[in-house]
């Protein structure tokens, strides 16, 4: 187990003051068996009138703060402890009608899977589908966890990690097309790709611990990080992440999943003022062991959102 401190700081500036609409915040990790939150505060400067917590559809915690009055900068600063006890791919036994693939998943649970194998983006020419069928050609049926790592290491070896500041996600098929992205396009890659050969997957987010003392650094630590959950029976939701060939849930924190990265925005809210007011934001995060205390600072990555003009 290695205590985690997860700094979290997105301030945005303006030229003149401006007021702010509702902010939705979602810096808060999940409590499961392979973390547990310790500790967890945010200041927000300047104060909200409002704050309250709650959990959406998908039970993640967002914080919703309301503001009132103006000013030139808005600045959310989250710290987070928790402890981690990461669990690999060997430790999840799978249940014996999912061994290998394809199998079906039980008809109790298709109801509540169905719209995370519901395909959300489109493939006309089945060009995702041809990409991911490769994967599971052969002679005899592979192991369904085979099959799912070799996805997840494909990408990690075949694709070119980009960091990208603008907002928003490329389509999976620009993706594919360029063999190039961010770790939120890798894990909405690989996400609609598992979904192409009837897995049932969700989308991610969160932060990644990387220590360069523990071994070569993890690529795609921005202001948040990405990855997949797929369903697996037996083993439930496991963690595959795309951008470093992780599986597992070794050196991720979990704070939110969705079907659709849409649903997960770190960090969302509006403002009123004149759209070249903006000067932009910055965001910068901090992860550190208590363990060993190694700090890595990291620049933007496109996690946080800036607050829209009305």
């Amino acid at each position: 187990m290695t205590r985690l401190t997860v700094r979290h700081t997105t301030t945005y500036r303006y030229r003149q003051p401006v007021a702010f609409g509702e902010h939705r915040i979602m810096f808060r990790p999940r409590d499961s068996y392979d973390q547990r939150l310790v500790d967890a505060w945010i200041d927000i400067e300047p104060r909200p009138q409002s704050l309250h917590w709650m959990h959406d559809v998908f039970g993640n915690c967002v914080a919703i703060a309301c503001f009132a009055g103006r000013a030139e900068k808005l600045t959310f600063d989250s710290t987070i402890i928790l402890d981690h006890t990461p669990h690999g791919t060997l430790e999840f036994p799978v249940s014996s009608t999912a061994l290998r693939y394809p199998f079906s998943y039980d008809q109790e649970d298709m109801p509540d899977l169905l719209r995370s194998i519901e395909r959300q983006y489109p493939d006309r020419n089945h060009e995702l589908l041809l990409w991911a069928r490769r994967f599971a050609r052969g002679p005899e049926r592979i192991a369904t966890l085979d099959l799912l790592a070799a996805i997840t290491r494909a990408i990690r070896k075949d694709f070119t990690y980009v960091r990208r500041e603008e907002m928003g996600i490329q389509p999976p098929l620009q993706t594919l097309k360029q063999e190039s992205g961010s770790c939120r396009d890798f894990a909405l890659l690989m996400m609609e790709a598992v979904r192409a050969l009837g897995f049932a997957a969700r989308f991610v987010t969160g932060y990644l611990y990387s220590s360069a003392s523990d071994g070569e650094a993890h690529t795609g630590g921005g202001s948040t990080h990405a990855w997949v959950q797929v369903y697996v029976p037996g083993a439930g939701w496991m963690e595959f992440d795309p951008t470093n060939g992780i599986v597992g849930s070794h050196d991720l924190i979990r704070v939110a999943v969705a079907r659709d990265p849409a649903q997960a925005v770190p960090l969302w809210g509006t403002w009123t003022g004149f759209p070249s007011d903006s000067l932009g934001l910055t965001v910068k995060v901090e992860v550190k062991s208590q363990r060993s205390q190694p700090e890595h600072t990291y620049g933007v990555e496109g996690a946080a959102r800036p607050a829209r003009e009305s």
